[in-house]
């Protein structure tokens, strides 16, 4: 049977369908192989750290021993240093950025020298709260130092006059300057060595021997402390 020159036209079509269609076979099987799903590896979790920080220290208080009574002149004052627990607690406003408050009490026995060594002044106990403003450097890894500056108001109780009738210290502001270190066992934990110089110069009243009189205690002292660390 004799082909039509349209059909001629029409099987060269379905042919050339046909041999592309075997041509993309082993492509279309290929592209159909899955390939391995690579297993996901986790990113451990970072710590997510409070701001609040907390430290307890055992706190040498040394005192300079500076002051005069203003009626005597040569007169000069003396103060006992002590050893007392204190508590601070800080807030970190960024990772560099904090600010620390102090909180402890310790007391002075306060002995004339100079023109009127050897009088026993008086007993006086002191709560110098002091807040300061610190930079902390985090480029030492557990080894973290910083520096503060601040203020603290010092507020005398329990005043004790002993040779004098009578004795009373004024409550005052000082300045406070501050330098420090932590070294962290962890996150969390961490050993701790500071020290402070507060600018202490309280106002006083004082009577010996029914004579009324005044002065300016310079104690001034150094804060020295060690303890612990501890941040939520």
């Amino acid at each position: 049977m004799a082909i039509l020159p349209a059909n001629r036209h029409i099987c060269a079509l379905l042919a050339a369908t046909a041999l592309t269609a075997i041509a993309m076979q082993p492509a279309l099987a290929a592209d159909a192989v899955i390939a391995p799903v690579e297993p996901q590896v986790s990113e451990p979790l970072a710590v997510a750290l409070s701001p609040w920080q907390v430290r307890v220290r055992a706190l040498g208080v040394i005192t300079e021993n500076k002051g005069h009574v203003n009626e005597v002149p040569g007169s000069g004052l003396k103060y006992s240093n002590t050893v007392v627990p204190e508590l601070d607690i800080s807030y970190y406003f960024t990772n560099n950025i904090a600010a620390e408050l102090i909180l402890g009490t310790t007391y002075a026995n306060v002995d004339g020298k100079g023109a009127i060594d050897g009088l026993d002044v008086g007993k006086v106990w002191l709560l110098p709260p002091t807040l300061t403003l610190q930079y902390h450097f985090t480029d030492f890894g557990a080894f973290k130092p910083y520096v503060g500056a601040g203020v603290n108001y010092s507020i005398f109780y329990n005043q004790k006059s002993h040779d004098a009738d009578y004795l009373k210290v004024k409550n005052t502001f000082g300045g406070a300057l501050q330098v420090g270190f932590d070294y962290m066992i962890d996150d969390h934990w961490g050993f701790n060595f500071d020290v402070k110089k507060l600018y202490l110069r309280p106002d006083f009243d004082v009577t010996v021997g029914g004579a009324q009189m005044s002065g300016k205690a310079k104690l001034d002292p150094w804060l020295i402390g060690t303890g612990i660390t501890y941040r939520f």
